[in-house]
């Protein structure tokens, strides 16, 4: 049985490689926050995320947006923009 899903799209800043570092403790307590509580299913980089960016994968679109809006890599311009798109997971 499909089930929707929310896939959060990162698009890099163009400090990313500088700001990274300096902002990832506190993203990532974020990122444990919202696994433990079951809402973040998947995060990561792609390939070359200074060029391609990350994504996230959230149980509903306002945990997505929620993570966003907290997430100390949007908060200080380590993403340069954010988008949510539903997503239907098939082998769900």
């Amino acid at each position: 049985m499909s089930q929707v899903r929310y896939v959060l799209v990162y698009d890099s800043g163009p400090d990313v490689l500088t700001l990274a570092p300096v902002h990832y403790a506190a993203h990532s307590v974020q990122v444990q926050d919202f696994a433990d509580r079951g809402l973040l299913l998947a995060v990561g980089t792609f390939e070359q995320p200074e060029v391609n960016g990350a994504m996230a994968i959230l149980v509903s679109r306002e945990a997505a947006e929620e993570f966003a809006a907290k997430d100390p890599f949007v908060v200080h311009g380590v993403v340069s923009r954010y988008r949510v798109h539903a997503w239907t997971d098939v082998l769900a």
